[in-house]
């Protein structure tokens, strides 16, 4: 039996005990349509999609302890790296209709995914385009207010300080879904950490960091905001 459902820190996510289990949850916004193969739980005329942190690193940074992952209502995001569209879908509960995102990502059948998603969800965009390539990006995204990116690749932290600088607005906030192991597999992932946190403090400001053990291995996420 579900219990009641409460508001998170987070703005605009939900949580709810289910038997012995903790499930965090966000507003759907298109009722009686899953996104994915998601639980939907209805309460009080309203009804909320289970977000599995397994799935999600933004979810696994939640649970993780994350006191704010920047994201608002009626924000404009760019999303590098949104793959079939599974995060990208919450984020698109949490920003609502009024919010809108860019979401950007390389590879033609993760893309194929993800318009399919688009139907249904009006508030995101489907980009078939490289994240490192600002210049094509630059024709297609505007100013943002978040700049959230998850991409496996050796410069993955390089692409993410570019696309910061050129997109997101003074004060807006950036998140690096960062995987040690597609940058140096040869060292530790905390010393891959503790490189790429020098390195992003020398442009950005940290305000929170978390390793997302156990839901995502050699995983962690910056939440910065731009100075």
């Amino acid at each position: 039996m579900v219990m009641e459902i409460k508001k998170h820190k987070i703005f605009r996510v939900f949580h709810t005990e289910k038997g012995k289990m903790s499930l965090l949850l966000t507003e759907n916004i298109i009722p009686n349509q899953r996104s994915f193969d998601e639980e939907l739980i209805s309460h009080d005329g309203r009804e909320f999609r289970v977000w599995d942190p397994r799935r999600s690193k933004l979810a696994s940074s939640i649970l993780k302890g994350s006191p704010n992952i920047g994201f608002r209502e009626g924000d404009i995001v760019l999303y590098l790296g949104s793959s079939h569209g599974y995060t990208t879908s919450f984020v698109s509960d949490i920003v609502g209709n009024e919010g809108f995102i860019f979401a950007i990502d390389i590879a033609p059948r993760a893309m194929r995914d993800l318009i399919f998603l688009c139907y249904e969800r009006k508030n995101i965009a489907p980009i078939l385009a490289d994240a490192n390539k600002t210049d094509i990006l630059r024709e297609r995204v505007s100013a943002v207010d978040v700049v959230y990116q998850d991409v496996a690749q050796k410069h993955q932290v390089g692409i993410f300080l570019k696309n910061t600088e050129l997109f997101l607005k003074e004060g807006g906030y950036a998140l690096l879904a960062l995987k040690a192991r597609s940058i140096d597999v040869t060292k530790q992932p905390k010393q891959v950490f503790m490189e790429v946190r020098q390195r992003l403090e020398k442009e950005l400001t940290i305000i929170d960091y978390r390793e997302l053990e156990p839901f995502q291995k050699d995983h962690c996420m910056f939440i910065c905001k731009k100075k």
